[in-house]
């Protein structure tokens, strides 16, 4: 995944450099549209396979964010990038991949996606008994080891995993 991110990163950049160059040109609307149209859309594009990798590399698509966070809000590289965040409604790079895979997980559960995607997320059977894990839904996780590369971020197994620890976290 090296590659893949270092080619977003160069392209998201470039396209950064050239926007602000156009800047004073562009309209606040359509320099935020501009912005999300060629930046935020490469960072979002299949971010879902970027699940359970180093933060090192993570950090490198979350400094695209933060650049073009940036240039719209006109902030110099000394001031926090949180608040600029919230404003422009932006989840950092590492929660956006946590959100894709919990909407595909949600699609999936209500029958808004396609049958073989559904067909990837098993819904963990109620039992009989009056348990306060009965009030939520949960998924199984798959059984076994898988290898961490490959296997444990398929959405097969990171799925279950999200959704579960969501749900646990949400009854409390």
């Amino acid at each position: 995944m090296d590659s893949q991110i270092y080619q977003v990163c160069k392209t998201a950049f470039y396209h950064i450099h050239n926007i602000h160059r156009i800047s004073k040109c562009l309209s606040q609307e359509s320099f935020k549209s501009l912005v999300h149209a060629l930046v935020t859309s490469r960072l979002d594009y299949c971010n879902s396979q970027l699940y359970g990798l180093p933060k090192y590399q993570i950090s490198k698509l979350q400094r695209v964010q933060t650049a073009a966070a940036r240039l719209i809000t006109n902030n110099n590289k000394y001031d926090h990038i949180t608040p600029a965040l919230y404003n422009l409604h932006w989840l950092p790079v590492f929660y956006r991949i946590y959100f894709k895979i919990l909407i595909l997980t949600f699609k999936a559960i209500y029958n808004m996606s396609l049958s073989y995607v559904s067909s990837l997320v098993p819904i963990m059977s109620c039992s009989v008994y009056s348990l306060p894990s009965n009030s939520s839904l949960l998924l199984n996780c798959p059984k076994g080891r898988m290898l961490s590369t490959l296997g444990a971020r398929s959405f097969y197994a990171a799925a279950p995993i999200l959704w579960n620890g969501n749900q646990q976290t949400s009854g409390k």
